[in-house]
């Protein structure tokens, strides 16, 4: 992997129960796909071209996790951050997310700055 001719890339996803909104910054390309398996499958197939750095959700309480678990098949690198965080990172940018546009393209703003760590998934065997 040629590190030095690769974009610095972000993946902002913010999770829905019906829909996966996703910004790739700082590409500016949103998407939404439905929060369903072949949805899923679509995004992650759009994420893997870009080669991201991160790909980051908020913690929604298990609704972000056929996602996860799809990024953790495709080998794609996430993070499952804290919404807290997400929200104090906005209000330090003064930016307040109305949509859900803006709210994927702020936790991918997020994950660019603050670069979380990767999440672990501790997989009950």
């Amino acid at each position: 992997m040629n590190s030095h001719h690769m974009q610095n890339i972000n993946v902002g996803v913010d999770i829905g129960k019906s829909q996966l909104d996703i910004f790739i910054r700082p590409l500016d390309i949103f998407f939404t796909v439905a929060n369903d398996t072949k949805g899923i499958r679509d995004a992650i197939n759009k994420i893997k071209i870009h080669k991201p750095q991160r790909i980051v959700v908020e913690a929604t309480g298990r609704l972000e996790m056929p996602f996860i678990l799809a990024c953790s098949e495709a080998k794609l690198p996430f993070v499952i951050a804290n919404p807290m965080h997400v929200k104090r990172f906005a209000g330090a940018i003064g930016r307040r997310a109305k949509n859900d546009r803006l709210d994927a393209e702020l936790i991918a703003h997020y994950a660019e700055a603050i670069k979380p760590k990767f999440t672990e998934l501790k997989l009950k065997k």
